[in-house]
C-alpha cells in the first residue's frame, strides 16, 4: 500500500518492500530543459552534488534523464539519511573547486559512451531543442561558469520541483531535505521538425529503428509488447535476419508516450531487414493484431507489475508522475486497466502509431516506396544577403544576410536564421557552425571562401552571446586550405596547342639533325680529307637528334595524359 505524505515540503511516496530499503530524490529537470549552448549543465550539477560521497560503503547513484534528474540510494536507514541529506547540502554548496576536473570526467564519459543507435530518432523528430537534446554532445560544458551553475540550481533544484520516494517501513529519522523554495516546472512542449508523417531518414548501416508518439495509456504499453513479438517472429525466428529485436514504452509528463522499436542488421542484409520491418508495421496499420498475442502480453505485464510492486520498483515512476501533476495509481487500478485492454484497443494504438511513425532506414536505403516521406535534410530557401563563392567550387556559395546565413549549392540549400538558431559552435581559427532549431546546420570554414574571416566577424556580431559555444583549438593540419581550381577549358586548350607546336618543332629537329648527322658520318668514312671536321659535325648533329628525340617522347606522354 503506497502512502502519500510530505517531508520538509517535498511530496513523498512511501511503500513497504520485501528487499533492502531504498529511496530516491527526483527533480523535474532534464536534458529537454537545456538549451543546446548549455548542453550538459544538469549532468555536471549531478556529478558535483555527488562528489563528497567518494567511495562509499553503500550503493548510490545519480542519473540525468530527458525530463528528470534523480539521486538514488539503497542500504540501511542511517546510510539513506546521510546520502539524501548530503545531496541536498551538495546542491546548495556545489564544490566549485572541482568544476574543471568534473568537466573533463564528463567529456571522458561521453567519449566512452558513444552514440546510441536510436539517438537519431530524437534529432530528426524534434530538431535541436527540448526532446531532441539527447542526440547532441555536451557541447556546453566548456563555457559553463559558476554563476551558470548557481542560477540553474536556484531555478530547478527546489523543494516545489522535487519528489521523494522511499521503499521501506517509514520515513527514516533524521532525514532533512534542506532545499530552497521555488516553483513546479512543467516539461517543455515537444517541438517537431517533421512537416509530414510517417517519415523516414537514413541511419547507420547496421540497424532499422522506428518511433512514434501516442497518448499514454495501458493499450499503448501492451502494443509495444505485441509489436516486439511480431518483429521477433518475423525477423529472427522465420527469416534469421536479425539477432536483436526490441521495443520500448517511455511515458512523458505531458500525457504522451514514445514508442520505439529496433532491429539490428548485417550491411548486406539491410534491404531484407528493412522490408521485413516495414511489412510488420504495414500489418499493424491495417489492424492485423492477433488476440492471443494481446492476451499473452497483458498477462506478462500483470506479472511484471506484481513483482515491481513487491520490490518497490514502481515508486520512481510514480514520483515522476507526481512532478507532472499525476496522482499515483494503486497496483489494483493499473491491473484493472491492463486486464481491460482488448485487441481493438491495441489495433487502434497501432494505427495511430504507424501514422505518426518516424523510420530510420539502414545505410542508403529509402522507404518512399512504402509510403514514407523523406524527412527534410535541407531548407526551402536561402536568406537574402551577400553571396561569397567558394574558392574551390564556384558553384557553391555562402550567403550572409541580416536574417541569417545560408550555404547554397547547385541542388540544395541549408539555412539557419538568427531568430531560429539554437547554438553557434565557434573555433579559435574562425570556423563556425550554426545550428538551427530544426537541426539544420551551416558550417563555415573561412579559409575556403573569399573574404571568409571578415564574413565570420560580421556574423558574430549578429548572434546573441548566450548562443555561442567555444570549441577547443583544432590541430592546424585539420584546418582546411583551398585546393587549386582546375584551369579553364580555354586555358587548357591553349596549353595543349603550344605543346603540339613544340612537338612538331622537335620532330623537325630530329629529322633535320638526324639526317645531317648521318650524312656527315658517311662522309667521314668515304672521304679521308677533313675527316675530323665531318666526325665533329656528325657527333654534334646526332647529339641534338637524341636530345630532341627525348623531348618528343616526354611531350607525347604529356599530351596523352591531358
Amino acid at each position: 500500500m503506497i502512502k502519500r505524505l510530505e517531508v520538509d515540503g517535498v511530496p513523498t511516496l512511501l511503500a513497504p518492500t520485501t528487499g533492502p530499503m531504498h529511496a530516491g530524490l527526483a527533480f523535474r529537470v532534464g536534458l529537454a530543459d537545456e538549451p543546446l549552448a548549455k548542453r550538459g549543465i544538469t549532468h555536471l550539477i549531478e556529478h558535483l552534488a555527488l562528489y563528497s560521497f567518494g567511495v562509499a560503503d553503500y550503493h548510490y547513484n545519480g542519473a540525468t534523464g530527458v525530463e528528470h534528474t534523480y539521486f538514488h540510494m539503497r542500504g540501511a536507514e542511517t546510510d539513506i539519511v546521510t546520502f539524501l541529506n548530503g545531496v541536498c547540502a551538495g546542491l546548495q554548496e556545489l564544490p566549485l573547486q572541482r568544476l574543471e576536473v568534473e568537466k573533463e570526467i564528463l567529456r571522458t564519459e561521453e567519449n566512452g559512451r558513444g552514440e546510441g543507435v536510436t539517438d537519431g530518432l530524437a534529432l530528426w523528430r524534434h530538431g535541436a531543442r527540448d526532446f531532441g537534446m539527447p542526440a547532441y554532445p555536451e557541447w556546453g560544458l566548456t563555457g559553463i561558469t559558476p554563476d551558470d551553475l548557481r542560477a540553474w540550481v536556484a531555478y530547478w533544484f527546489t523543494r516545489e520541483n522535487a519528489a521523494l520516494w522511499i521503499a521501506g517501513p517509514d520515513v527514516p529519522a533524521g532525514l532533512r531535505l534542506t532545499l530552497p523554495p521555488g516553483q513546479r516546472r512543467p516539461a517543455p512542449p515537444p517541438s517537431s521538425a517533421l512537416p509530414v508523417r510517417p517519415a523516414y531518414f537514413p541511419g547507420p548501416a547496421n540497424a532499422v529503428a522506428w518511433n512514434a508518439v501516442v497518448p499514454r495509456r495501458a493499450a499503448a504499453s501492451v502494443f509495444t509488447g505485441v509489436l516486439e513479438r511480431a518483429l521477433f517472429r518475423s525477423l529472427r525466428q522465420e527469416s534469421g535476419l536479425s539477432y536483436t529485436v526490441q521495443t520500448d514504452y517511455d511515458p512523458r509528463g505531458d500525457g504522451t508516450a514514445v514508442l520505439t522499436a529496433l532491429a539490428d542488421a548485417l550491411p548486406e542484409k539491410q534491404d531484407a531487414v528493412l522490408g521485413g520491418f516495414v511489412d510488420v508495421l504495414a500489418a499493424v496499420r491495417v489492424g492485423r493484431i492477433d488476440p492471443a498475442e494481446v492476451t499473452t502480453v497483458v498477462n506478462q505485464r500483470c506479472e511484471d507489475l506484481a513483482r515491481a510492486e513487491e520490490a518497490g520498483a514502481r515508486l520512481p515512476g510514480l514520483a515522476f508522475g507526481l512532478l507532472a501533476g499525476r496522482p499515483p495509481q494503486s497496483a489494483e487500478e493499473v491491473l484493472a486497466e491492463l486486464r481491460a485492454v482488448t485487441r481493438d484497443d491495441v489495433a487502434e494504438v497501432g494505427r495511430a502509431a504507424v501514422e505518426d511513425g518516424l523510420l530510420m532506414t539502414p545505410g542508403r536505403t529509402t522507404a518512399d516506396w512504402a509510403g514514407y516521406a523523406a524527412a527534410p535534410d535541407a531548407s526551402t530557401e536561402a536568406v537574402r544577403g551577400t553571396a561569397y563563392p567558394s574558392l574551390e567550387r564556384p558553384e557553391r556559395r555562402l550567403i550572409a544576410g541580416e536574417e541569417g546565413v545560408s550555404a547554397a549549392g547547385p541542388d540544395t540549400v541549408v539555412t539557419v536564421r538568427f531568430d531560429g538558431c539554437s547554438a553557434v559552435l565557434a573555433w579559435p581559427d574562425g570556423a563556425r557552425r550554426f545550428i538551427g532549431h530544426d537541426g539544420i546546420q551551416v558550417h563555415i570554414e573561412p579559409t575556403l571562401f573569399a573574404g571568409g574571416h571578415a564574413v565570420v566577424a560580421a556574423l558574430d556580431t549578429r548572434v546573441r552571446p548566450e548562443l555561442r559555444v567555444a570549441m577547443p583549438p583544432r590541430d592546424p593540419a585539420r584546418i582546411p586550405a583551398p585546393r587549386p581550381r582546375p584551369a579553364p577549358v580555354a586555358a587548357r586548350s591553349t596549353s595543349r596547342g603550344a605543346l603540339i607546336a613544340l612537338l612538331v618543332g622537335l620532330l623537325v629537329v630530329v629529322l633535320g639533325c638526324g639526317g645531317f648527322g648521318l650524312l656527315m658520318a658517311i662522309d667521314s668514312v668515304i672521304e679521308s680529307e677533313d675527316r675530323g671536321i665531318a666526325i665533329g659535325f656528325a657527333v654534334v648533329s646526332l647529339g641534338l637528334t637524341a636530345a630532341a628525340g627525348y623531348g618528343v617522347y616526354r611531350l607525347t606522354k604529356r599530351l596523352r595524359a591531358s
